[in-house]
């Protein structure tokens, strides 16, 4: 059926019978004719016996044009052909074609009528188009005279105007690209000017420009490029930042601030700034002690620039250690002090600005207040923060080096700058700067542990080549004319530091200033210490110096060929002590002064001293100004400074003091409390052990490390010399030079007092109470052995042996023992005077020294009267008479009143007289006399006049008295 509606469509516009007649034979499908059709269509075929014959057919016949069907049944032929068969097959396809055909016909007619209205359709259409043809040929027609009329001629001047508008936009936008493009230039040269708040302004204004025209290609790349260049200025600005944190520049620091507000990153700005001071805290101290490590290798070595800041900091020397701290102080403070004009700037800067009253302002001035809250917060957070970075660097620097064996001096300069460091933490942010403090707590205890041990050390060296001769000072010598005493002078409170005390002596005006406050436009508060020292020297060697004039000059030279010190020890002294000369002369008008009843003769009331006692006062003085600079160590400096006072205290009275002879002689020579004192001293700081023979053998233990062995009188001092009174002079010097060094600790009290912890003042009060104050009591066991050896006391006692006393009449001439006593004390007065040629005695010396000889000899005639056997009532007078008589002479030889001991012998004389009752009560209230003493009243002198029982009853209750003291 497909085929036949494909022929049709191809014939065009033919009624069924003609189309039926032109179809082409090649189809090999035979169309009936009408007669055969007619035929087919009276033959009365059963509908459903033709569709078995169509159904019959081969599918291979429906398949597509091309089939060949003859080449088809040609092919199917069997190979012996068979006349019958093919007729009968002949048939078959004869019927199936008729069947075929029929169908065919049968369609064709009853689509008929469904073709012919179709084709009516279709025609109609044909001339509708033929219409619409006419029609777009006239439109077109019209069309192309309105373009030549209308559209060619307005149109086009409109828009010629309008290209014309957008060209000069063009241009102008081209004009601002090319402006845009050389900007780079000028950006490059603000910076250069340093000029930052234009160059961002600028920068902005251009990409706020750039934005504008961002749809050409060429300004995308530019945008990109002003991104780049801010970012670059960000960077160059924040290395100007950094710049202020070493030297601030108030007109370079406000730009920086004003370009970081235009880029609205001031809080960074303040995050960025921080981290550049930690920064350069860190680089500055790095810095600066690699500098100095690497002078010192003094090879090229580069080893030291990849160390760790702490391992740096082991490698200074001793000689370079403080030029080192100094510079690194100096920068230190150059950081501090940019942090510190920083926050000035800001308050300033805060106060300067005022917020403007309309509301987009009031929103900006929102912004801005939290801002500066953030800011100020910040800056005063940071201070903490920027001190303990300080302290940190610095205590690797200090606990760097082992300071033990500095010398004294360059430990006191350490100190010093450590001090007033200290003093710049404090201003800064109110620090108490603990981290220092520990630090320089610990090497001034490990260096003053070592420093006082080689000081007693010296000091029992110098005690043992010491020979107790007079160091002539001058008649106002005071110990603030030594430099170790000046600080004391030049501060009003003990917390200030030796420099700053130099700026405060000088300048009083700036006293209420503070450090930030003097140095804020130049200087450097770490300049001043070596100006000051060298300042101080000076000082120093004026007053040391010799007065011009030649009898000093040989005074002093005198005693210092006399002296016994080696060569060697002196210059060890002098170098330990800084080069100053201990020495100070006596001028010319002080040894014309005399005063008879001190025993000046041709000296002065100069103080009496010795080098060791100048020696001794030296190293207080420098153990104060540690303490003074270094308060918590105060207690340990003070215990060390009572050590220098106990040692040289227990020295003089071993050299001088200490015999057991006279010790026992009953006089209460050594006070409960000396005698206290004494033990102490012995127990707590003289090595005893050390005397022993194998002392050396073995090393100190820890108990011996703090105590120093006993020291020994130098043989050059004679003892036993009686023309000078057994070494008087020696003494006189030795125990008043202990005396003066009591009146200067007496006089440093109130200032030690000050400077030690509450805790510990009960110390200190004890060591006053109980050593300091002790001293004078050494006068008496010391000058009571030349006392006891000056007079010959026994001869005395052997010649009153010799004198009768039961005499019967009444004698007006003395026994001949007074005018010997008598010529004894005149000698003894004699002697004194000599010793006073060399060395000033004075009054309470001599006084002492009369006293003990007056009690001794008082006592001698007691004991002399006590040993009587015999005696009579004029023997008794005799005795007064002895007695009066010798007071009398004695009176002319001293200014000594009352004469000490004369009760006691007077007393004992008219004893002889008492009744039997009033003995007994004398022998209960005069305990001062020996049992013997007593006993020779009850048994010579009552002896003729009371009975045996009563004398019985007497030496009782003589003997119970002295029971207890057994």
């Amino acid at each position: 059926m497909q085929k036949i509606k494909s022929l049709m469509a191809r014939q065009g516009l033919k009624s069924p019978q003609e189309s039926m007649a032109d179809l082409s034979p090649v189809e090999n499908l035979r169309i009936p004719s009408k007669e055969e059709l007619r035929e087919l269509r009276e033959q009365p075929i059963d509908p459903q016996a033709e569709q078995e014959i169509i159904d019959s057919i081969e599918e291979v016949y429906f398949s597509n044009d091309s089939f060949d069907m003859v080449q088809h049944e040609l092919e199917k032929l069997p190979p012996e052909l068979n006349l019958q068969e093919l007729e009968e097959y002949r048939d078959k396809l004869k019927r199936q074609q008729a069947a075929v055909s029929k169908k065919v016909a049968d369609l064709i007619l009853e689509k008929q009528p469904a073709y012919v209205k179709e084709l009516e359709r279709v025609t109609a259409l044909q001339t509708n188009l033929q219409l619409a043809a006419v029609i777009c040929t006239n439109a077109r027609r019209q069309l192309s005279v309105a373009k030549e009329g209308f559209t060619e001629a307005s149109l086009g001047l409109l828009a010629n105007q309008r290209r014309r508008q957008l060209l000069t936009g063009l241009l102008k936008s081209l004009r601002t690209i090319k402006t845009l493009q050389r900007t780079d230039v000028r950006l490059s040269e603000m910076l250069e000017e340093e000029d930052y708040p234009g160059a961002i302004q600028l920068c902005l204004e251009c990409q706020k420009a750039a934005s504008t025209f961002k749809h050409y290609s060429c300004i995308s790349e530019l945008n990109s490029k002003l991104q780049d260049t801010l970012e670059q200025i960000e960077e160059q600005l924040d290395v100007a930042l950094s710049k202020t944190c070493k030297h601030f520049d108030v007109s370079h620091y406000t730009k920086v601030q004003l370009a970081y507000t235009l880029l609205g990153k001031t809080q960074t700005a303040m995050d960025q700034l921080h981290m550049h001071f930690t920064q350069a805290i860190h680089n500055t101290v790095f810095q600066v002690v690699l500098g100095y490590v690497e002078l010192c290798a003094g090879n090229a070595d580069t080893k030291f620039q990849k160390m760790q800041y702490k391992d740096l900091c082991t490698h200074i020397t001793l000689d370079s250690y403080i030029p080192c701290l100094t510079d690194l102080c100096k920068a230190l403070w150059e950081v501090m002090l940019s942090y510190h004009r920083t926050m000035q700037w800001h308050e300033e800067h805060d106060k300067q600005e005022t917020p403007t009253p309309d509301e987009a302002a009031a929103a900006q001035s929102g912004e801005l207040v939290v801002d500066r809250s953030y800011v100020k917060k910040k800056l005063e957070h940071g201070l903490t923060r920027i001190w303990q970075d300080v302290q940190l660097k610095v205590k690797a620097y200090i606990l760097g080096t082992d300071m033990s064996n500095f010398k004294y001096d360059d430990f006191i300069v350490v100190l010093d700058v450590i001090s007033r460091l200290m003093q710049v933490g404090e201003e800064f942010c109110g620090s108490k700067s603990e981290v220092l403090q520990e630090s320089i707590k610990r090497q001034s205890v490990n260096y003053f542990k070592n420093y006082h041990r080689a000081r007693l050390e010296e000091l029992r060296m110098f005690l043992e080549n010491e020979t107790w001769e007079l160091c002539p000072v001058k008649s106002n010598f005071n110990i603030a004319q030594l430099h170790e005493f000046k600080f004391m002078g030049q501060c009003r409170s003990p917390s200030v530091s030796p420099s700053r005390q130099a700026v405060s002596s000088t300048s009083p005006s700036q006293e209420e200033l503070s450090l930030f406050q003097q140095f804020l436009q130049e200087g450097n508060p770490f300049e001043m210490h070596i100006e000051h020292k060298e300042e101080e020297t000076e000082d120093v060697l004026a007053s040391n110096g010799y007065e011009s004039d030649e009898l000093e000059k040989s005074v002093y030279q005198d005693y210092d060929s006399d002296s016994d010190v080696p060569e060697e020890l002196k210059q060890d002294f002098v170098d330990e002590q800084t080069g100053d000369v201990p020495l100070k002369s006596v001028s010319r008008e002080t040894i014309r002064s005399k005063k008879r009843s001190d025993y000046n003769l041709n000296k002065t009331n100069a103080p009496i001293l010795t080098n060791t006692t100048l020696n001794v006062i030296r190293l207080v003085g420098k153990y104060m100004q540690m303490m003074n600079i270094l308060k918590p160590i105060a207690f340990d400096v003070i215990h060390c400074v009572s050590q220098l006072f106990d040692y040289y205290l227990y020295a003089v009275y071993t050299f001088f003091g200490r015999n057991d002879m006279y010790e026992s002689s009953g006089l209460g020579l050594i006070s409960s409390r000396l005698r206290t004192t004494l033990n102490r001293i012995q127990e707590s700081l003289i090595d005893m052990e050390a005397l022993g023979e194998n002392a050396g053998v073995h090393g100190p233990t820890e108990d011996r490390k703090e105590k120093v062995p006993s020291p020994h009188l130098s043989q050059l001092v004679v003892l036993t010399n009686s023309e000078t009174l057994y070494g008087l002079a020696q003494r006189v010097v030795a125990t008043e030079s202990l005396v003066f060094l009591a009146e200067q600790f007496e006089s440093l009290q109130s200032h030690l007092d000050t400077m030690m912890p509450a805790a510990k003042k009960p110390f200190l009060q004890q060591f006053y109470s109980q050593t300091v104050s002790t001293a004078s009591e050494l006068r008496k066991p010391i000058y009571w052995i030349v006392a006891a050896k000056a007079i010959d006391y026994e001869q005395m006692l052997l010649m009153m042996a010799g004198v009768k006393w039961d005499i019967r009449e009444i004698m007006s001439q003395h026994n001949v023992y007074v005018d010997v006593l008598l010529k004894e004390f005149e000698q003894f007065n004699q002697r004194l005077s000599d010793v006073s040629r060399h060395v000033r005695i004075p009054l309470p010396v001599s006084n002492v020294l009369w006293e003990h000889c007056i009690r001794l000899a008082n006592r001698t005639l007691v004991e002399g009267y006590a040993n009587v056997k015999k005696c009579s009532n004029e023997g008794r007078a005799l005795m007064q008479l002895d007695f009066q008589q010798f007071l009398m002479k004695l009176e002319k030889l001293t200014d000594l009143r009352p004469i000490p001991d004369k009760e006691f012998v007077e007393t004992y004389i008219k004893a002889y007289y008492l009744t039997e009752n009033d003995m007994e009560q004398f022998i209960k209230n005069h305990r001062e006399y020996s049992m013997k003493q007593l006993a020779n009243l009850v048994n010579v002198c009552l002896g003729s006049h009371i009975n045996k029982k009563a004398r019985q009853k007497l030496l009782a209750a003589i003997d119970d008295i002295d029971r207890p003291k057994r």
